[in-house]
C-alpha cells in the first residue's frame, strides 16, 4: 500500500496538478480572508478568530477534492492500468486506500501553510496571544475528517466511470448534497433528524472545540462507507 501512496503523490508533482490545487486553495482563501470586502474578511470582521476560514474551506474543498481525485481510477480503467495494478500481488482494499491516503496527503500538505494564519490572528489580537486555540485545533481535526470525507467520496465517482469530468461533477455534486444539502432540506421541510447526517452539522459540532465520539463515528463511518462502495465497484468490474 506504501508503494501505491508514494505513486499517487509523485504524480501529483509530477504533473502541475498538485501544484495547482495546493496554490489555487491557499490563493482562494487568502483573497477572500484577507483582500475582498465581505463576511469572509478577516481584518473587517474586527475579530481576532479564524472563524471565516473554516467556514470558507468546506466550499473551497468542494471543488478542488473532486477535482484531485477524478483521476484516480478513472484515468487507470481508462487507459487499463487498472488491471494490470490489480494482476500483481496486491489487493483491491490495499489499492483504494494507497489512492486514498494519496489524495487525502496532498490536501493535508495544501492546508499546512494556513497555519501561517494562526500566527497571524495571534499577532493581531489585542492583548497579542488573545485567541481560542482549542476552537482552532477543534476546527483543524474537524476539517481534516470532512477531507477525508471528500476524498472518500471522490474515489467512489471515479470508479465508476472512466470519464474525469463525470467523475468530477458527480463527486462535487454528492459532497454538495451531503454537506449542505441534507441540513437545508431538513430545515425547510422539518425533517430537524436529517440534519444530523450531514456533514456541516458534524463538522460545525467538532469546530466548537468538544470531541464528541458520535462526531468521530458519523465522519469515519463516511469514509469507509464510500470506500466500500468503491470496493463492491471494483469487484463487479472484475
Amino acid at each position: 500500500m506504501r508503494a501505491i501512496i508514494n505513486r499517487e503523490i509523485s504524480s501529483f508533482f509530477c504533473s502541475p496538478i498538485g501544484y495547482l490545487v495546493i496554490g489555487l486553495f491557499l490563493c482562494l482563501n487568502g483573497l477572500f480572508l484577507w483582500l475582498f470586502k465581505g463576511n469572509f474578511n478577516i481584518l473587517e470582521s474586527g475579530f481576532a478568530d479564524l472563524y471565516p476560514f473554516f467556514q470558507l474551506a468546506p466550499w473551497v474543498l468542494l471543488l478542488l477534492i473532486p477535482a484531485v481525485t477524478m483521476s484516480t481510477i478513472a484515468q487507470e480503467k481508462k487507459s487499463g492500468t487498472l488491471e494490470l495494478l490489480l494482476s500483481h500481488p496486491i489487493t483491491k482494499k490495499h489499492l483504494i486506500l494507497g489512492k486514498f491516503f494519496g489524495s487525502f496527503i496532498l490536501i493535508i500538505l495544501a492546508l499546512i501553510p494556513t497555519l501561517l494564519y494562526v500566527y497571524a490572528i495571534w499577532t493581531l489580537a489585542s492583548p497579542q496571544g488573545a485567541i481560542d486555540l482549542g476552537s482552532i485545533s477543534g476546527s483543524y481535526f474537524g476539517l481534516c475528517f470532512l477531507i477525508g470525507s471528500y476524498t472518500a467520496i471522490g474515489i467512489f465517482t471515479s470508479s465508476c466511470t472512466e470519464n474525469q469530468i463525470t467523475a468530477f461533477i458527480s463527486a462535487m455534486l454528492i459532497c454538495f448534497v451531503c454537506y449542505y444539502g441534507l441540513a437545508e432540506f431538513s430545515a425547510l421541510n422539518g425533517l430537524n433528524f436529517l440534519e444530523s447526517w450531514s456533514l456541516k452539522y458534524h463538522y460545525e459540532s467538532i469546530s466548537r472545540g468538544v470531541l464528541d465520539l458520535r462526531d468521530l463515528i458519523y465522519f469515519s463511518s463516511i469514509i469507509c462507507f464510500f470506500l466500500f462502495l468503491t470496493t463492491l465497484k471494483l469487484s463487479h468490474k472484475q
